[in-house]
């Protein structure tokens, strides 16, 4: 099978893989507690409360005038019952987010019961008790940790006048709260929650059908906060009881009484304030608002909302891959973004998602193809300059890869250079008379030096043809003063030309010599040929010129063109040869020897 093909085939089986593992990751909610940290911002903001909506306090300045509430005279509740339905009052409903366990006092406690009686809009509260029981399905036994043991109820004379609803708060996974369980049953009896009973009581005093919360698992359903701690009006209640407060702005409205002090231990952690916890009567008047106001929320089914972010999720990572980084985060944004605003608008009709799962997912394949494409243009880069070193100086190379200024461009582009051949002469006479390994070793050891030449000055090489070598300078880099130092190549050649000679001489009875051309100006350098076979190369009549001059060098001599005379002159000595008619060329071109023994030309031959 090709290598297309498995890349592809391994990327439909990561795929689905990946998609695999968001189901379960979202089915069972692993990042729970880190979307609900991150989330409740974006859901929960605060706006104007439901003036219906008030609370009495028991607070600091109540608490210091009458005592602990656990020592009150139940004739303090009676009095406050029957000041708030004097008459001048007159609320929906009373809702007293206090247990009354157990008789006190027979007096106070009948006459508490009277004025709840005689009103008939109070509402009391109950606590359930919970424990665990150990629950057998078949052969399956598991713990049920709410399993209700017993419910704590008003004593039976107020039992029998007033409503009341069980007034247990219930804490989220991370301690907050998030939502609240409709009803309990217990011993038979269906129990409302309070805010639940409240607002049943409201709707029959104001003769309405109440529209009850769609619930989901246990009963469950969850709602909005209006609004941060004093949000709602709140009044203390000695202010109440001495009428510093007038009653009638109570009238028709749903009193919640209950504590506003920290000693009483009755605040929690809600979403919508993380700062500082919130008292258990303003708790239920958030719950009350948003059962008046139809704005409960239920959960979306944890298989549904899985199968959706794989899908998503899946469908992100297959397109991701096929783009270019820019696309790719631009998506990226476009998917967490739209999943944010989903979340957003759900809520607002209802339904509550968890909307951290696909942004981390959505983050984390992004963060791979990040760091897989950099690694891949790394790898990529280094391959590219490994091949290059063998074109270009090693030095120059890791220079360049240093200063991280790299950038070829493929296809061509014009660019000044200077252009060397240099061809060994006598060759072939040479590889006719000795052994195929003897001239191969003597073709190794010259172009061995010219290779060295070459990187010694910065050069490229661009190829070897056959017995002769091509080297370009200015290219692909840019290269300082590059035509003197194509000169000054063809004269370490030069140099190390003589050496190599005696040393040939000595081994196979034989010498050879060298014929060296150069010419500068203007070609065509890039990857030339196609798409399977291509080469790093320069074209053009500047290249042409430069191998038309070392055709006609002779053994041991270096011709340059007038274009190198010009641009070197009065820096190297040059002697001019003739105007030569070169092949290709209509008209001749003038010829300029560089001499390769002169002493004093050695002496000014400064790098």
């Amino acid at each position: 099978m090709p290598d297309s093909n498995k890349r592809k085939r391994s990327h439909w089986i990561g795929s689905v893989f990946l998609a695999i593992i968001v189901f379960a990751v979202c089915y069972t909610q692993v990042f729970y507690s880190v979307d609900k940290f991150l989330s409740d911002p974006l859901y929960y903001t605060s706006s104007v409360p439901d003036s219906r909506i008030k609370i009495i306090a028991i607070d600091e300045e109540t608490i210091q005038k009458y005592g602990d509430i656990r020592t009150w005279d139940r004739k303090i509740w009676a009095e406050l019952i029957e000041l708030l339905n004097s008459g001048d009052a007159d609320p929906a409903v009373i809702a007293l987010d206090i247990m009354y366990i157990g008789a006190v006092e027979e007096a106070s406690d009948t006459h508490f019961a009277k004025a709840c009686k005689t009103g008939g809009n109070v509402i009391t509260a109950v606590n359930a008790v919970y424990g665990t029981q150990l629950s057998k399905e078949g052969r399956t036994i598991s713990v049920d940790t709410g399993h209700i043991e017993m419910v704590e109820y008003p004593y039976e004379e107020l039992k029998a006048v007033s409503s009341y609803g069980f007034a247990n708060i219930l804490l989220d996974a991370d301690g907050y709260i998030r939502y609240a369980r409709e009803y309990i049953d217990y011993d038979g009896e269906r129990i409302d929650f309070f805010p639940v009973a409240v607002y049943r009581l409201y709707c029959e005093k104001q003769g309405m059908e109440p529209e009850l919360p769609v619930t989901f698992s246990s009963n469950l359903f969850s709602f909005d906060y209006t609004g941060k701690s004093g949000a709602y009006e709140v009044v203390s209640m000695c202010d109440v009881l001495d009428g510093t407060v007038d009653v009638r702005v109570f009238a028709d409205s749903v009193v919640l009484v209950g504590a506003y002090a920290p000693g009483m231990q009755d605040s929690y952690n809600v979403p919508i304030q993380k700062s500082s916890p919130m008292y258990g009567v303003e708790v239920h008047a958030n719950i009350l608002e948003s059962l008046l106001e139809q704005n409960t929320k239920v959960a979306v089914e944890p298989w549904l909302y899985a199968l959706i972010v794989a899908i998503t999720v899946w469908g992100y990572y297959v397109l991701v891959s096929r783009v270019k980084l820019l696309a790719s985060t631009i998506m990226s944004v476009a998917v967490i973004g739209t999943d944010l605003l989903i979340g957003k608008l759900l809520f607002g009709v209802g339904y509550v998602i968890n909307i951290i799962e696909a942004p981390i997912f959505v983050l984390v394949i992004y963060g791979y193809n990040l760091a897989n494409k950099y690694l891949s243009e790394v790898i990529q880069r280094k391959k590219v300059l490994s091949a290059f070193k063998k074109y270009v100086a090693p030095q120059v190379v890791d220079e360049i890869s240093k200063q991280k200024d790299f950038k070829i461009i493929l296809g061509g582009e014009n660019r000044n250079i200077a252009v060397l051949f240099v061809d060994i002469r006598g060759f072939t006479p040479m590889s006719e008379s000795l052994e195929p390994e003897q001239v191969v070793g003597i073709l190794n050891e010259y172009l061995q030096l010219t290779t060295h030449s070459v990187f010694n000055n910065g050069g490229t090489l661009d190829k070897f043809i056959g017995d002769a070598t091509m080297a370009i300078f200015n290219a692909p880099f840019d290269l300082e003063d590059y035509i003197y130092k194509a000169v000054c190549t063809a004269r370490d050649i030069a140099a190390g030309s003589a050496e190599l000679e005696q040393k040939l001489m000595e081994r196979f009875g034989r010498s050879i010599s060298f014929g060296i051309g150069i010419n500068c100006g203007n070609a065509v350098v890039g990857n030339i040929g196609c798409e399977y076979r291509m080469d790093y190369t320069a074209i053009g009549d500047t290249v042409n010129t430069a191998a038309r001059l070392e055709s006609k060098a002779g053994p041991g001599e270096i011709l340059v063109s007038e274009a190198v005379y010009e641009h070197l002159r009065g820096r190297v000595r040059m002697e001019y040869v003739e105007k030569m008619m070169l092949k290709g060329k209509k008209e001749g071109v003038n010829v300029y020897r560089v001499p390769v023994t002169d002493s004093a030309e050695t002496a000014n031959y400064d790098r």
